[in-house]
């Protein structure tokens, strides 16, 4: 039996995760992208995520990305590689995250607590499993950076990619489409706006709306919008199977370890998100 608490990875992950999404919010990135000739943002969403693939078609991203239409990443892969190749994408990439963390967090990137975070996530991912976890696996065979704040940045995408594959295997359980879990997440109030979201992964919003009265017809949403209980347990259940899935790196660090670096990720979130990392209406029902 595990000592963790059984939401501790949960709580690890919301901790450390979000420190490596300021990357594509930022502008050092879409810079960076700029510079060798994607100048798309959506384009270079798309090829700095999916880049440790490979030069990939959009199948292949569709698959792995999960809720972002399949026509929005056609209209921009496999073109993309014709102007940049996967490696000159994570090589610019690479200093655009350099960039963000400095900017963001200013001398913590040369902290010892810094240095004590990445070693700690990078302890975590030894523990991570590649089969089955397309994306993880990818960015598992890239190099680890040598400078802390970067090699704490590749070990959060590392543990980032790894929930996420297993993500997808536990909303296929649950028999939710790409569009059908944006909304369910949405209606917990801790997911992506509606703005935010048919901005940028290519939906309507009548696929929207058809998604809602998908769900309202297995009474997981109601009139307003919101969960019905059995659309609250539905969400729960889901990131539970989530957890069981992404167990594995926690329970090799330790409770110590995971309690230390989720500690040490929250304080390192609370200034990036201080600094301005995110936009302000990125959450909500809106």
């Amino acid at each position: 039996m595990s000592s963790l608490h059984p939401r501790a990875g949960r709580r690890c992950h919301n901790a450390v995760n979000p420190l490596h999404s300021t990357v594509y919010f930022s502008p050092d990135y879409a810079k960076e992208l700029a510079g060798i000739g994607v100048e798309d943002t959506r384009a270079a969403y798309f090829a700095g995520r999916a880049a440790a693939l490979g030069a990939v078609g959009p199948g292949t991203v569709t698959a792995t990305f999960y809720n972002f239409s399949h026509e929005l990443i056609a209209r921009h892969l496999p073109a993309v590689w014709d102007t940049a190749s996967p490696a000159a994408v994570l090589d610019a990439r690479m200093r655009a995250v350099d960039a963000t963390l400095r900017r963001l967090l200013g001398d913590a990137v040369t902290s010892p607590e810094m240095a004590e975070a990445a070693r700690l996530a990078l302890r975590a991912t030894e523990a991570c499993s590649r089969p089955a976890r397309p994306l993880y696996a990818a960015h598992a065979d890239l190099p680890v950076p040598e400078e802390p704040h970067l090699a704490f940045w590749h070990a959060a995408t590392l543990l980032r990619e790894h929930r996420g594959d297993g993500h997808l295997t536990a909303l296929l359980s649950a028999g939710l489409d790409p569009l059908e879990a944006l909304v369910s997440h949405t209606a917990t109030g801790k997911g992506m706006s509606p703005r935010w979201i048919l901005a940028s992964r290519g939906w309507r919003r009548t696929d929207w709306e058809a998604a809602s009265d998908r769900l309202r017809e297995r009474g997981l949403l109601d009139a307003d919008g919101e969960l019905t209980e059995a659309g609250t347990a539905l969400r729960a259940d889901l990131e539970e199977h989530t957890d069981r899935l992404d167990l594995a790196p926690y329970e090799h660090l330790g409770v110590p370890g995971v309690e230390r670096l989720t500690e040490l990720g929250r304080g390192f979130l609370m200034a990036a998100a201080a600094a301005g990392a995110f936009p302000d209406d990125l959450t909500g029902r809106g």
